[in-house]
């Protein structure tokens, strides 16, 4: 316990230490040199231009079009959210998230049976119109997720 309450003290003084030289940079002024008297830009090397030279040039070269991305690569590129070229376990299921969030009724992060048993009943029982207990073809393909409207544009 001590060592965890020495550690705090000192990153609190490592913090105000440093927000303490912050502030006394931040304050002093900062000295520019003057600049050059008119007609000494020859003393800063810079180039100076012809009299017959044209005051604008060719236009920049234009960027490669990129190549349209397969379908394959567009999956990949939804699942790699922070674009490594590695797909992790945690990336691959964040987009599983919120449907798991919907199954677990007492929000503890563990999915019992029951639980899952309730939502897969409630989605049975809506299904079944006449209410006989069985799913005819029609019947069972109301029990298929919605389709999410797609977004307009491909951000």
């Amino acid at each position: 316990m001590n060592r965890f309450l020495a550690g705090g003290i000192a990153a609190l003084a490592l913090a105000g230490g440093g927000l303490l030289l912050w502030q006394t940079q931040a304050q002093q002024e900062m000295e520019l040199p003057p600049p050059p008297p008119p007609g000494e830009e020859a003393a800063l090397n810079l180039p100076v231009a012809a009299d017959d030279a044209p005051s604008f040039g060719p236009a920049p070269p234009t960027p490669p079009k990129a190549a349209k991305a397969s379908r394959e690569e567009l999956r990949f590129n939804r699942y790699d959210r922070n674009r490594d070229e590695i797909i992790t376990r945690t990336e691959m299921m964040s987009s599983r998230t919120n449907a798991f969030k919907k199954l677990d009724k007492d929000g503890n992060n563990l999915l019992t049976f029951e639980e899952w048993a309730a939502a897969t009943s409630d989605r049975f029982a809506k299904a079944d119109n006449n209410h006989d207990k069985k799913l005819t073809r029609t019947e069972f393909a109301q029990t298929r997720p919605k389709q999410s409207p797609k977004p307009k544009c491909k951000c």
